[in-house]
């Protein structure tokens, strides 16, 4: 790479390297992130199959490049295939030196909102949450109230009438069960990181969705034998995968496939908007072979009360988002007909904390 190292990996914006035959040559920290893909992987790759702009940019592409100069463009949706588009302004230009070779930096009008959305919870969204666990604790006892008037009414009914004193018990519970999931959402404690062996995490959970949720999906492991242990919090990454599993088996109308991947991504690092990254070398994925996410909801899905589902809460993705973020991990979903995925990038134990004693299984 002709550009130097540190201003290259310190670029706040997405810069890509891109090859005389329209192939990427490199990334920086910043737009691995945004193209969710590690600069390995994405050497070679035609750039124009992985930045898609809603303009006709390729002619003008080619005149630059012939004659040497810069091109703008501004106001433009920039989609990656793999993220709903978002409205950006580009910076093209030839590198000095290089024959043939361009840069491309992608300026999102929203960056810190899409660099940060899969791995945070926005400050907005905590003040609805606030709000709604301060409600939830005082809608819990007038509904105990009714719940329990309800119930001595029932004991002097005629059987004909049972049915409306028990429709209220019933929905009452219904909301007290919501209003407890709102709680747990922000009542969740930090988590009390040691050594996690991921395998053990996902046959556990695993072996739940069988015998329960998910007994009518079949389920497929791929697994890294030689994954190293994780960072984390066994029982929070065990909620994690339950809920992934849950959401994968509702997805499917009948019997479905359920396929649980890991493998060790020497090359990926996070890099936020803050400027700070680390490396999360150990993914997990969890896919199904449902009908894919609503493309309305798609950008949406981490996010409290975004839900796909008929009376569905739209809670159980946001805590697993919390979680994940709260292990300094990051989660992402790709989803078309027939494939949805979910994957989990979390880091791996420091050498200093690597002994048989510590290991968490």
């Amino acid at each position: 790479m002709t550009t130097e190292p540190a201003i290259w990996a310190s670029l706040p914006v997405p810069a890509l390297l891109v090859g005389a035959n329209d192939e990427i040559v490199g990334l920086n920290p910043a737009a691995e992130g945004f193209l969710n893909a590690s600069s390995k992987s994405m050497r070679g790759v035609p750039v124009w199959d992985k930045i898609m702009v809603d303009a006709p940019l390729e002619d003008a592409f080619l005149r630059a490049r012939n004659h040497g100069t810069p091109l703008f463009v501004n106001d433009v949706d920039v989609g990656t295939g793999d993220m709903p588009p978002v409205q950006c302004n580009l910076q093209i230009a030839p590198m000095a030196n290089v024959a043939g070779q361009m840069l491309f930096l992608i300026s999102p009008r929203e960056l810190s909102g899409r660099m940060t959305r899969p791995n945070g919870v926005k400050s907005s969204v905590k003040s609805a949450i606030g709000m709604a666990e301060m409600l939830a604790h005082e809608i819990k006892n007038p509904l105990a109230g009714i719940t329990g008037a309800a119930q001595l009414l029932s004991m002097n009914l005629a059987p004909e009438d049972l049915e409306l004193t028990d429709l209220i018990v019933e929905e009452s519970r219904r909301i007290v069960k919501l209003l407890e999931q709102v709680e747990q959402f922000g009542n969740l404690s930090p988590p009390q990181s040691t050594p996690v062996n991921l395998h053990d995490v996902l046959d556990r959970a695993r072996r739940s969705a069988q015998v329960g949720f998910g007994a009518h999906m079949a389920f497929v492991e791929e697994y890294d034998p030689s994954l190293p242990l994780a960072l984390g919090d066994a029982d929070q990454l065990l909620q994690v995968v339950l809920n992934l599993l849950k959401n994968a088996s509702e997805a499917a109308d009948k019997k479905g496939t359920i396929r649980l991947r890991t493998y060790y991504d020497h090359s990926f690092r996070l890099r936020r908007s803050d400027g700070s990254g680390q490396p999360l070398p150990l993914q997990f994925e969890i896919s199904d072979d449902g009908p894919g996410l609503p493309n309305d909801i798609k950008g949406d899905v981490f996010d409290p009360f975004v839900s796909g589902r008929e009376n569905g809460t739209g809670l159980g993705l946001a805590l697993v988002s919390k979680i994940i973020s709260d292990h300094d991990g990051l989660i992402t979903v790709d989803s078309v007909p027939g494939r949805t995925v979910f994957r989990v990038s979390l880091p791996r134990v420091p050498k200093i904390a690597r002994s048989p004693q510590k290991e968490t299984k």
